[in-house]
């Protein structure tokens, strides 16, 4: 807890870097104050974001917004923070960027109802919503082996399975990657249905303090699902990194604010079709505008329609276009065909 009294801190700065930082006053009661010193004790520079161990779910980092979750000889990881790709390319032909940027009364296509559309599938592409009856996956052959031990023992006499550290991380990294097939943003009741499906199917780990059994794997899950989207938005994914600060306008620059994807939308902002670029699939925009005046050429402009369906998606979200300039450069998407696909 922040206060007077002297503390000291593990800090990892890196893959084989650990040190130790000691803090006369204790720990700071702000986290800015925090940066502040690690920077200047360690001699770091750029933008850094601060992870601690919680022992409260078997040692997993998670992101640090409040030094009031810190403790003496607690651990902390420093993480530099990478700038986010440009979500346009700066040598994009200007016909490429002919879109409206201005606020006006025409209509926008910043639909909130995404529907799932077929096309090349990418890393991040969903085809499925959320089940009636999530599936527990498979977790790795030694929790399996606990598991199966401890309902054994909770059939016959009601025991609870003590979990440890190891058990714990690998039970909720892979039910985290579930759930996130079906959702990166997870509401409340997905997360209940999670945790309540976690302890039907072994109902070894029932809490016994808790009201219906599942109260604290709900919470664990949110706080591993937070843990995760961090982790992959570092690596790029593009559905997350749509929603960091960087990425939104200066008005709209809340962590709260304009939150994408929202409402039961599948693949709201998906990744380009392994092996496509935004040239690759500019070019193949440019084309579907000379296919479009071929006669019976509908089973040509559907495959390029579908292989361009994440270029679309990117352009929407990030862009936000009135119809007619999105009419301009998607003629094909208003034809009758393409329209009924859209709405499949």
């Amino acid at each position: 807890m922040a206060g007077s009294t002297p503390a000291r801190l593990k800090m990892i700065l890196g893959e084989n870097n650990i040190e130790k930082l000691t803090l006369p006053n204790g720990i700071p009661e702000s986290l800015d104050d925090l940066l502040s010193t690690i920077k200047t004790t360690f001699g770091l520079k750029g933008n850094l974001r601060l992870q601690y161990m919680d022992r409260d779910f078997g040692n997993d980092f998670f992101n640090l917004s409040s030094t009031t979750e810190l403790q003496d000889l607690g651990t902390i990881k420093v993480i530099h923070q990478q700038r986010n790709p440009p979500l346009i390319s700066d040598t994009q032909s200007t016909s490429s960027l002919s879109l409206s940027f201005e606020s006006d009364d025409s209509a926008s296509l910043a639909s909130n109802d995404t529907i799932i559309l077929s096309s090349p599938e990418s890393v991040s592409s969903r085809t499925q919503q959320w089940p009636a009856d999530f599936a527990i996956p498979q977790f790795s052959y030694d929790t399996e082996l606990q598991l199966e031990k401890g309902n054994t023992e909770y059939r016959v006499s009601q025991k609870m399975l003590t979990v440890s550290s190891r058990m714990l991380s690998d039970i909720l990294k892979r039910v985290a990657e579930e759930i996130y097939r079906y959702k990166a943003y997870p509401e409340e009741a997905h997360f209940c249905a999670a945790a309540e499906a976690l302890i039907k199917k072994h109902p070894c780990l029932k809490e016994p303090g808790s009201f219906n059994g599942s109260y604290g794997w709900k919470q664990r899950l949110k706080y591993k699902m937070g843990n995760y989207r961090t982790q992959l938005k570092l690596q790029g994914c593009p559905e997350l990194c749509v929603n960091s600060l960087k990425s939104k306008a200066t008005a709209d620059a809340l962590p709260a604010k304009k939150v994408k994807p929202k409402r039961s939308e599948a693949n709201f902002y998906p990744s380009f079709p392994i092996g496509e670029t935004l040239d690759s699939l500019e070019k193949v925009r440019l084309e579907l505008l000379t296919e479009i005046g071929i006669r019976n050429n509908e089973r040509v402009i559907a495959d390029k329609m579908a292989n361009t369906f994440a270029y679309r998606r990117h352009e929407v979200v990030n862009q936000e276009p009135s119809i007619q300039d999105f009419k301009d450069r998607w003629p094909a998407l208003f034809t009758q065909k393409e329209a009924s696909m859209e709405l499949k």
